[in-house]
């Protein structure tokens, strides 16, 4: 059974590294982009990536993405680390949508922006969510 994964943020530093190591591990990739024919050219170094054209906020375009997929890797950010407010979880919920229609893995990748300056020395699931920034806010939300 061939396995296929869909990453939405594939040009950004996390979602570039998750593409090299799925490829590397046999899965076939896809990466949703809004200009998928500058994105083959800019990250040619991907390899065998299958750019699909398609918007992360628009759930529809995140669903047909993701058809047959297994797992559904949501490492976007909004354009230019703007509007986090009104543009991270609407992106967020498109990958989700996806991920239940494929019945597929979603996968977010966490961040530190959710811990408050008093973490533990060992951090763990268990630390405290205790963000003192809005995005930190905003990233206890999506997880």
């Amino acid at each position: 059974m061939e396995r296929i994964a869909l990453i939405i943020g594939a040009t950004g530093g996390i979602g570039s590294e998750t593409a090299r190591a799925l490829l590397a591990a046999g899965f076939r990739v896809r990466a949703l982009n809004r200009d998928p024919e500058r994105a083959k050219k800019t990250f040619a170094a991907l390899g065998a990536v299958e750019w699909w054209q398609g918007d992360a906020l628009n759930p529809s375009d995140v669903v047909a993405a993701a058809a047959g997929a297994s797992v559904v890797v949501h490492a976007a950010n909004p354009p230019g680390y703007k509007n986090w407010r009104g543009l991270a979880l609407p992106m967020l919920e498109s990958s989700i949508a996806a991920a239940k229609a494929a019945n597929a893995r979603l996968v977010l990748p966490g961040t530190v922006y959710n811990f408050g300056p008093n973490l533990p020395v060992l951090l763990d699931e268990a630390a405290p969510q205790e963000p003192v920034t809005r995005k930190g806010k905003i990233r206890v939300a999506m997880e």
